[in-house]
């Protein structure tokens, strides 16, 4: 079985593109191929220095010994930024930079900045003060990477470099250079709010998760956008409007408005699918399955053929297996946000032509992939090793922390995590009864976090007297609505259970002490 004909039976893909916008702390947006979940990203609100951003910062102190400054950004936090980052630039304290954010801010690291700034468009990435007139290397037709160098050489200005990404590959050059127009106009406007406001300040923001996502994912092939807040809807018509008509098409993807109560992702399964993203085990339709064990230094995928037995003899057995798994390893990478080395053990092939033809599987599944990724040869123990470019945070790192109960050697989800699946409950129960008070019991440590980190917020928004009462008994992301009905009820109810549990607390002390 060649892979050539294999690929000839596919059918065409129909994308659509989902977006979770209703809660304020959070937006999600879904990619969904013939109705399966491939990609998504999470954008927390309360996350602050993200990438992209550009200050004008004050430089605080300069660590000659780790190559190094610290830089202010703003609401006393400071940035990272290496020296060789700043060649031909003096970097002395109290001097002002222009400085972008390339790493976002973690726990107690603050984030890494450069003052080598730029900035993407749909198709072009314009390189302030910079020299380049570059071509994306995912642009693999020789005809196509001479047409746009040239226009990229004949487009680059005295102050301004330019880097063409991939998605211009096949656009005229009238939508491109609209594109190098509207960024030479943002940044025109960057290098005037630079010249007139006082280090530190935010100088331009990133046009948040919806807007990049649209901006790099919207092309030919998208079928449907589907948003669930009727602000952000207005929004993507009329960036999707302005985009096709900056490429000369004739009609874009269809932009719909969800008006379900059942919270968008629900309705559509990507709850579901991110629940099993993850999972360290992947069920493949015909009964395979893959184990997926990603640690810091490298991802380890190993391929089993489970339930599945194939019609013919072991040799096609075992290879529609690795084809299937191939497609699915894809998926997985896409879906998890997992990058750097991934060693892929597939079932023992006697047959070389049965490995080339995997090898060149793998090769095609990963031509759409948005992040480079390069699969190398087999190993004589059998593993394809491979490497695929970090884009940003995996799902897991977003979602998940080490376990509170074992010392971190298992995971659970994060409390910011099933804070947000809980308002999502709270929105629906909303709809479903206008009581006014709502009373929800939860594990005690995620019930005082959200406590003392959301309920206010949720109150005022949802419109409605929430109250939150910690079961120790609860598993940690275990919540459940405890009673509705008028505050005054809600509110003793909820006295009554803090009593029942104070006292059931007690009780496990002194049976523990022998009292």
């Amino acid at each position: 079985m060649s892979s050539d004909r294999m690929s000839s039976d596919r059918m065409p893909t129909d994308r659509k593109i989902i977006a979770d916008t209703l809660e304020n702390e959070e937006t999600r947006v879904a990619i969904l191929e013939n109705g399966q979940l491939t990609e998504i990203f999470i954008e927390r609100m309360w996350d602050h220095q993200k990438a992209g951003e550009i200050y004008k910062a004050r430089v605080e102190s300069v660590l000659p010994g780790i190559n190094a400054a610290f830089v202010s950004i703003g609401d006393g936090r400071n940035a990272f930024l290496y020296l060789n980052d700043a060649k031909g630039i003096e970097v002395a304290p109290n001097r002002e930079l222009v400085v972008q954010v390339t790493k976002t801010a973690r726990k107690n690291k603050g984030a890494r900045v450069t003052p080598r700034l730029s900035l993407p468009g749909r198709y072009l990435v314009l390189i302030p003060h910079g020299e380049e007139a570059g071509v994306s290397r995912r642009i693999s037709n020789d005809e196509e990477r001479k047409r746009l160098r040239h226009f990229a050489k004949e487009l680059r200005g005295e102050d301004f470099g330019i880097i063409v990404r991939t998605a211009a590959e096949g656009v005229e050059e009238e939508a491109l250079m609209q594109d190098v127009e509207s960024l030479l106009a943002l940044w025109r406007e960057i290098e005037y709010n630079a010249s007139r406001q006082s280090a530190p300040c935010l100088l331009y923001k990133d046009m948040g998760l919806l807007g990049r996502v649209l901006r790099d994912e919207v092309r030919g092939d998208i079928d449907e956008i589907l948003v669930d807040g009727e602000d952000e809807y207005q929004h993507v018509k009329r960036f999707v409007s302005m985009l096709y008509k900056s490429t000369l098409c004739e009609e874009g993807p269809e932009v719909s408005l969800y008006r379900g109560v059942v919270p968008i992702f629900e309705y559509y399964g990507v709850e579901h699918e991110i629940e099993q993203a993850l999972e360290r085990k992947v069920w493949l339709r015909s009964g395979a399955y893959l184990v997926i064990e990603h640690t810091e230094a490298l991802t380890v995928v190993d391929v089993n053929t489970g339930k599945y037995v194939g019609s013919m003899d072991m040799r096609h057995t075992v290879l529609d297996t690795n084809l299937e798994a191939a497609e699915e390893v894809a998926r997985q990478l896409r879906l998890r946000a997992i990058g750097g080395i991934v060693v892929i053990d597939f079932i023992d092939m006697e047959f070389e032509e049965d490995r080339h033809t995997l090898l060149a599987r793998l090769e095609e599944v990963f031509q759409s992939d948005r992040l480079r990724a390069r699969v190398f040869s087999m190993t004589q123990l059998g593993l394809v090793e491979m490497t695929r470019k970090r884009g940003r945070p995996d799902l897991k790192s977003v979602l998940t922390r080490g376990c509170p109960f074992c010392s971190d050697n298992g995971w659970v989800l994060r409390e910011d995590t099933i804070a947000m699946s809980m308002k999502r409950f709270l929105r629906k129960v909303g709809y479903a009864n206008k009581s006014e008070a709502i009373l929800l019991q939860a594990n005690a440590a995620v019930a005082q976090y959200v406590r003392d980190t959301y309920l206010p917020f949720w109150e005022e928004e949802l419109g409605r007297k929430i109250l939150i009462v910690g079961a120790p008994e609860f598993a940690w992301s275990k919540f459940r609505v405890e009673a509705q009905g008028t505050c005054e009820f809600i509110e003793r109810r909820a006295k009554q259970m803090e009593r029942r549990e104070s006292a059931t607390v007690v009780h496990r002390v002194s049976s523990s002490q022998g009292l």
